[in-house]
């Protein structure tokens, strides 16, 4: 260790140099001109040309401090010089003595020499010092204010660099200085604290020591019981001012931040925000830590970002399985990442509805022949509550129990009644024989009577009175079989599934999310919604309907050409009204044991098939969207169409 002498004259020389620089400094502030510039120059930065001169002078010190290498407990400490801390110390207002005479000749020798002692940092200790030369003055000449004043800066002096030293951890330094301000004059109360002070540092000395160790063997705060943060955890709750503490916390969320840079390196997302959550209840705001909490979230965007670009890309190829993995590997990494919903629908619309979305239209055009399939409507999927309220006006037993049935699976069905046009082609192309033209007939409205009569005669190429019928009209006279024939048709044109829709699956299309008694409310249409029974319609021969909707004007008496009036909420048209339509079930005298996830009902060789939706010519019960009834699978009339279903 070195020796007192070799102390005071490292310290004399370091305040000299405090001295000399601050004088530059002073003349810089006041002369600028001495340094060639402008004083408009300087009044910007004096802040910023002051602020290194001030750091400058503790590192040299501190450097030369004794006792420094043994408790070297994390990064260097800056502290401002000791003239600047004693001039804060040095009490501005003290009462000097009244001197009634100049000092003499010999008192202004004494207090020569003890102003350069003071500036050469020779405090006290041996005559020599400012102290033993101020008091030697003040017994010459009590009244001297020079002297007073200088025991006063010595005294300041002396508490600063106490200070200093006990700030760096260097007790024995501080201990000396202690001793001689013992010997000054009103230093009672400043000796006791410096005291308090002086055996805390002895406290917390060797766990500084400790905690320096262990964050060289990078145990900064782990593992519990052994790590350097708890040392200073406990150093701060002895001394919570204790600058050295203050470093090491703040070392020790240095290093716990570089574990979340390295875990991003590593792609490791969840361990980094695992380190950044360590990092913050070290210190929960600091500069560090915001600035590598930007830059984790800025990697973490950018990776995110490029795997959704992949999981695009595996989506646009068709592989399903592989974007839904990349997809949530980006959502994990950043689970607020712009285009991730986007990307989500997409991948759900992939899934359930490959790859069109709900309300989409479209048409699959045939492989091996010119020609396309009649317009798509691709249904959302949902669920539903299937058949006729308890409270339900006209509900039927037919209609019972009610019960909720989920579709789980897309599925698009064409967004009209198959046309006359449409089934044309069909039996051009493939030569099919409908059961109208083959067993010969059809059921059809008679003007003259009202009512429906069996035609012979009329086939699917017929009206619903048995005439010629346009290419726009929906297709009646068509039994079960020819609908079922002409969903197989497609279904070989496309290489697509087509099929007629099960009882479910029509319901749930037709109600279109309403849970109503009709599609569009309870009651009267207020608008022209469907092609239905209107008390205000009147036939060729001004026939009136005898039960229907009263006031409801269509203008049609017998079906009307498709897509004639507003489609449902699904975009589907004339599913309430203008002809009833075959679907896919066995008919069952009620819901009991009726499958809930949209599938078919079908018993092998039924004879009997269900008809649902309402009609030009049905009573306003029987348009209720749970409103249902059987038909032999060979009956043609011409209240009767069909619509295809598409699987997706």
């Amino acid at each position: 260790m070195p020796s007192k002498e070799s102390v005071r004259r490292q310290r004399a020389m370091g305040g000299a140099v405090g001295v000399f620089v601050l004088g530059l400094a002073l003349v810089y502030h006041f002369f600028p001109r001495v340094f060639h510039v402008e004083p408009s120059a300087t009044a910007s930065g004096r802040a910023m040309n002051l602020g290194p001169i001030y750091a400058a002078v503790p590192a040299a010190r501190s450097a030369q401090a004794p006792g420094i290498s043994e408790i070297d407990a994390g990064p260097p400490l800056t502290l401002a010089p000791t003239e600047v801390i004693a001039s804060r110390l040095v009490n501005k207002n003290a009462k000097l003595p009244e001197q009634l005479s100049a000092d003499t000749p010999e008192v202004e020798a004494l207090l020569t020499r003890a102003d350069k002692a003071l500036r050469a940092g020779q405090l006290a200790g041996d005559e020599n010092g400012a102290a033993a030369l101020f008091e030697q003055a003040l017994k010459l000449k009590p009244d001297s204010r020079r002297a007073v004043q200088g025991l006063y800066d010595v005294r300041a002096r002396l508490i600063a660099e106490t200070n200093q030293d006990l700030a760096i951890g260097d007790a024995d330094a501080a201990s000396d200085l202690i001793d001689a301000l013992k010997a000054m004059p009103e230093a009672g109360d400043d000796v006791a604290q410096l005291q308090v002070k002086l055996k805390t540092l002895n406290q917390v000395r060797p766990l500084l020591a400790k905690a320096a160790a262990l964050l060289q063997q990078g145990k900064v705060d782990q593992p519990p019981g052994e790590n350097a943060l708890e040392l200073y955890r406990q150093v701060q709750q002895l001394d919570a001012e204790n600058a050295v503490a203050q470093q090491g916390v703040l070392q020790v969320q240095r290093a716990v931040l570089d574990r979340a840079l390295a875990a991003v390196a590593q792609n490791d997302f969840k361990g980094a925000d695992q380190a950044l959550t360590e990092a913050a209840q070290v210190l929960p705001d600091s500069t560090a830590l915001r600035d590598v909490r930007t830059r984790v979230d800025g990697m973490r965007q950018a990776r995110a970002t490029g795997i959704l670009t992949q999981a695009r890309s595996a989506l646009d190829a068709g592989n399903l399985a592989l974007a839904e993995q990349l997809g949530d590997q980006a959502k994990e990494i950043s689970p607020e990442l712009a285009g991730l919903g986007d990307f989500s629908e997409r991948l759900t619309n992939a899934r359930l509805y490959a790859s069109y979305k709900p309300g989409q239209v479209f048409a699959d055009r045939f492989v091996d022949v010119p020609g396309q399939t009649p317009s798509m409507v691709v249904v959302p999927t949902g669920s539903f509550a299937m058949g006729a309220a308890d409270n339900e006006d006209g509900r039927q037993d037919a209609e019972t129990p009610r019960h909720d049935v989920t579709i789980s699976k897309g599925f698009a069905l064409s967004r009209t009644a198959i046309t006359v046009g449409q089934f044309r082609e069909f039996v051009r192309a493939s030569g099919y024989q409908p059961d109208s033209v083959k067993l010969g007939g059809a059921s059809v409205y008679d003007e003259g009577s009202g009512a429906m009569r069996d035609d012979g005669s009329a086939t699917w190429q017929d009206d619903y009175a048995g005439k010629p019928a346009d290419a726009r009209m929906p297709v009646v006279n068509i039994s079960w079989n020819d609908a079922k024939a002409y969903a197989d048709w497609l279904s070989q044109r496309t290489g697509k599934t087509y099929r007629l829709p099960s009882e479910a699956e029509f319901e749930y299309a037709l109600r279109a999310g309403t849970n109503s008694r009709y599609w569009w409310g309870d009651g009267v249409p207020s608008s022209k919604v469907e092609n239905l029974t209107g008390g205000s319609d009147r036939s060729p021969s001004g026939r009136r309907w005898s039960h229907a909707f009263v006031g409801y004007r269509d203008g049609f008496w017998g079906p009307a050409p498709v897509m004639s009036f507003a489609p449902n909420p699904f975009g589907l048209y004339d599913m309430g009204g203008n002809v009833s339509e075959w679907v896919q079930d066995c008919w069952h005298d009620s819901y009991l044991r009726a499958p809930r996830d949209g599938s078919a009902w079908v018993n092998p060789g039924c004879g009997v098939r269900v008809i649902r939706g309402g009609s030009w010519g049905s009573s306003p019960e029987q348009v209720r969207s749970a409103y249902r009834q059987g038909g032999d699978a060979g009956v043609r009339s011409g209240r009767v169409g069909f619509r295809v279903l598409r699987e997706l």
